[in-house]
Parts: C-alpha cells; sequence; structure tokens
C-alpha cells in the first residue's frame, strides 16, 4: 500500500489531534536550503509556529474545532483553498476539508443532524450522519485583520483534496477518492463539486460527472477559453483537460481528454530510472479524447495511457499563472523529491487549428536535493510570477517548508513550519497583500503579510 500524508497525519492521534506537535528537544531537523536567496533567511518563531524572512509576519485566523456562524464546528484536514474578492477589502476563503467516512469524530457535526440536512451523501449504519468531507468558507477582513464570518459550505463528501479557483468566483473542490455505492456510503465518488464563493451557507451538491471520475487532485482554468484542466494523484496518474460546453456552466458537460507527447514519443515523464524529459526543452503536445469519463471501474488513466497519454508521478496542486500554468508532480524525478511542469496552452487550444501550432510542455522544475525541495505539493503563482510551493514530506519527523520557486527554475525558503503536518492551500487574496495557508492537522489557517514586492524576477 502506498504510503501516505493521510495514513500519518490520521494515524498518529495523539501527535495530530490532541494537539500541536512541534520538534521536541534536541529533534529539530537540519534546515533546508536555498538555490537563490529569496526573501532572506528565516526568523526563528518563539511561538514555535512559523518561521519568515524578516518583515513577514503571520496571524491565525481559523482553527480545528473552532465553532462557525451555523453552529458547526471547523473540521480537520484542512487541504487546498481559494480566495476570492469578497468587497469593501475583504476576502472569502473557501477551504477544503480532507475527511473521509472514517473521520467522522474530526468533521463538522458535533451532534447528529437531520434528515433534511443539504448533503450529497451519508455513511450508512451510522445513523446516516453525512459524510465529513466537504468545504467550509470564511470571511476574512484585510485590514482589520479579523474574520468576520466563517459557515459550512459543501457536507457530504470524501477527501477534498486540492481543487481551484474559477474566474467566475467560484472553488471546484476535488475528491481523491473513487468509492463506490454500496461501500459503505449511498453513492459514488470521486468527482468535482463547485462551490460559488459568494454563497452564504452550504451549496446544492452536484457532482460534475462530465468532468470525470477518478482520484481528482486539483484543477485550474483557462480565463481565455473556460478550459479546465485537472491533475490526478496516482503514482501513473495523467494530465486532464475539460472543454465545457458552455464556457462557465460545468454542469453543462463537455469533452475529457489526457495529455500526450505523442509527437517526442514520450509517454512517461516521471525520470524514475532515466532522464526522458530535460529541463530547458519545449515537448509538443497532443490530446487524447476519452470516452465514459464516470469510469466504474476506476480504469481511466489505464485506458488513456493505453491510447499514448503520458504518465506522471502524483500530479498534484496546479495553477493558473500567465498565459500558462504550473502543476506539481510529488516524487518524480530521479531522486524521488518532485517536479514541476509548465504548460502554455495553443492560439486554438481545444479547437480547430491547435495541432498547426500546438500547447507546449515543459519540464520547468526537478528536485536533485531534498534540502532544497522535497515532495511538493499544493502550489499557487505568486503576484510577482514566483511560485510558492507547500511541502508534504513522508518522513518520521517532517521539516516541511513553504517554497520559493523563481521564473528561472531556482527554489528559495520561504516559510518553515515548526508543527508535525504539512503546508497546503496556499493562495493569495486578489490584491497581493496577503498570503493564506493551511496547517493541515490540526487545521490552522493563517494569513500572512509583508514585503511581497521586496523580490521580484530572478
Amino acid at each position: 500500500m502506498q504510503f501516505s500524508r493521510r495514513h500519518f497525519n490520521f494515524g498518529l492521534g495523539s501527535l495530530a489531534f490532541a494537539g500541536l506537535s512541534t520538534y521536541a528537544y534536541g529533534q529539530i531537523p537540519p534546515a533546508g536550503r536555498s538555490e537563490v536567496t529569496g526573501y532572506g533567511p528565516l526568523v526563528r518563531d518563539p511561538n514555535s509556529l512559523l518561521d519568515l524572512p524578516k518583515g513577514f509576519s503571520y496571524r491565525v485566523i481559523s482553527r480545528y474545532g473552532n465553532v462557525m456562524d451555523d453552529g458547526f464546528v471547523v473540521p480537520n484536514a484542512g487541504d487546498g483553498m481559494g480566495a476570492f474578492a469578497a468587497g469593501k477589502g475583504k476576502v472569502a476563503l473557501v477551504r477544503n476539508h480532507e475527511l473521509s467516512p472514517r473521520d467522522l469524530r474530526f468533521g463538522p457535526f458535533p451532534s447528529k443532524v437531520g434528515a433534511d440536512f443539504l448533503t450529497y451523501d451519508r455513511i450508512k449504519d451510522k445513523d446516516a450522519m453525512p459524510l465529513p468531507g466537504g468545504t467550509t468558507t470564511l470571511i476574512y477582513d484585510l485590514k482589520s485583520g479579523r474574520t468576520e464570518s466563517e459557515w459550512l459550505s459543501l457536507s457530504g463528501t470524501i477527501r477534498n483534496c486540492a481543487g481551484g479557483i474559477t474566474p467566475w468566483g467560484s472553488w471546484l473542490t476535488c475528491e481523491e477518492n473513487v468509492t463506490r455505492a454500496g461501500d459503505g456510503v449511498g453513492m459514488d465518488h470521486g468527482y468535482v463539486f463547485e462551490v460559488p464563493s459568494a454563497h452564504k451557507g452550504l451549496v446544492m451538491p452536484v457532482p460534475l460527472k462530465a468532468m470525470g471520475r477518478f482520484n481528482h487532485e486539483a484543477a485550474c482554468v483557462d480565463p481565455r477559453t473556460g478550459i479546465v484542466y485537472l491533475t490526478e494523484d496516482r503514482d501513473d496518474s495523467l494530465l486532464y483537460r475539460f472543454i465545457p460546453n458552455a464556457r462557465g456552466e460545468l454542469a453543462k458537460g463537455g469533452r475529457l481528454e489526457a495529455l500526450a507527447l505523442g509527437e517526442a514519443g514520450i509517454q512517461d515523464s516521471r525520470n524514475w530510472s532515466e532522464a526522458v524529459l530535460t529541463r530547458g526543452k519545449q515537448y509538443r503536445a497532443n490530446w487524447i479524447p476519452l470516452d465514459n469519463p464516470e469510469s466504474p471501474n476506476d480504469d481511466l488513466r489505464k485506458r488513456g495511457a493505453a491510447k499514448g497519454a503520458t504518465l506522471f508521478a502524483r500530479g498534484e496542486g496546479i495553477w493558473w499563472g500567465s498565459g500558462e500554468f504550473y502543476f506539481t508532480c510529488t516524487d518524480g524525478g530521479a531522486k524521488k523529491c518532485g517536479q514541476i511542469f509548465r504548460y502554455v496552452p495553443a492560439v486554438n487550444e481545444g479547437f480547430p487549428g491547435e495541432s498547426d501550432a500546438p500547447g507546449m510542455l515543459d519540464l520547468f522544475y526537478e528536485s536533485s536535493d531534498a534540502a532544497a525541495y522535497n515532495y511538493g505539493d499544493n502550489l499557487c503563482v505568486m503576484p510577482n510570477g514566483h511560485l510558492m510551493v507547500c511541502e508534504d514530506q513522508y518522513t518520521d519527523i517532517v521539516d516541511n517548508h513553504l517554497r520559493g520557486i523563481t521564473p528561472g527554475g531556482k527554489a528559495y525558503m520561504f516559510a518553515r513550519s515548526r508543527v508535525q503536518t504539512e503546508f497546503a492551500g496556499a493562495c493569495f487574496s486578489p490584491d497581493g497583500s496577503t498570503m493564506f495557508v493551511n496547517f493541515y492537522a490540526p487545521t490552522m489557517t493563517l494569513a500572512i503579510k509583508g514585503p511581497w514586492g521586496r523580490v521580484k524576477t530572478a
């Protein structure tokens, strides 16, 4: 069985859930290293939560177990997250909670809820309680630094891992789970759900089935075309795109395709045994249509690979930049410390004429040293064009960092966690003044401010 952060965090109940666990005396791992200076050396946090460069500060704005406005509690396992303008200097944060049916005690429900509660699915043989996975939404005032309101916004899903923001103001939350109806639950899982950031209260849980049923990780949307790009957290994963029938109306269906580097004859991008893809080279992409996207046998990636789609090493975070997007592959590369890819869509992406000037993929970054970059997971594009990557190491004593990556593909330490959990959900307020990020378990959401303009491009 593949060892994962989920087994790590949920297997250490006394460590992860009884309270924050920081490094024991004498157990602090050696500090990581930076390939370029970035924002400068990290300053040790006297509160033993988060080390940041000089001039930066953080504020905890939400915690696991806090009672929200609707009477539910902030769930644990805070993962991917998106930030949206909410008017008058305020930001709406939509946050995933990666909880499985067995994690009901870590969910939002302090007591039994009624049969009329708006949820996608319920646990069988447990008083028909809603599944604990889903999303929460909070409103944060950038000027006052206060969380003004917080509520449960999607209920009844499984392992909402990452997702992506849309140009029309919603969050696409993705299930990293393919449980079938009858296996302790009443509905099939493995779908994407859409959560409008401006909606107060629970949204109608509508699975976007045409976007595929698989081990979803994250999503991003090209604002020019409305095409959605999707990652998959498997060792033999594919990169998908969903071309909607109607831009911005994903529930109206569309077609699902997988990326292939057929012209270059490359069907494996993982570089595990040999350097098939090299940095600094662009590869022409083509896209392979996929039928039966609901994939009852969870074989979508296998059918795609049989048609020539390219394999990736656990595709995870994905984020739209400026005319391009980036995505991480957690254990790609010869050292299996992680890769980052960049894709530049074709002028006629998804439409006739695309093959005349196709989209281009390149290996933007590959780690050869765990001290410089190790198991990058969620990521976002910073206002200055750098990437911010959340590390998710799988060691007994984790030493996770937020890693900046320059436009030239060099890594630097931006922050270091003193808590024995991963970073997740990094994103910026629309005005670029504040970065938000989660500690996964026990969940804490942090707002980080500082001189972001101090580092521009490099």
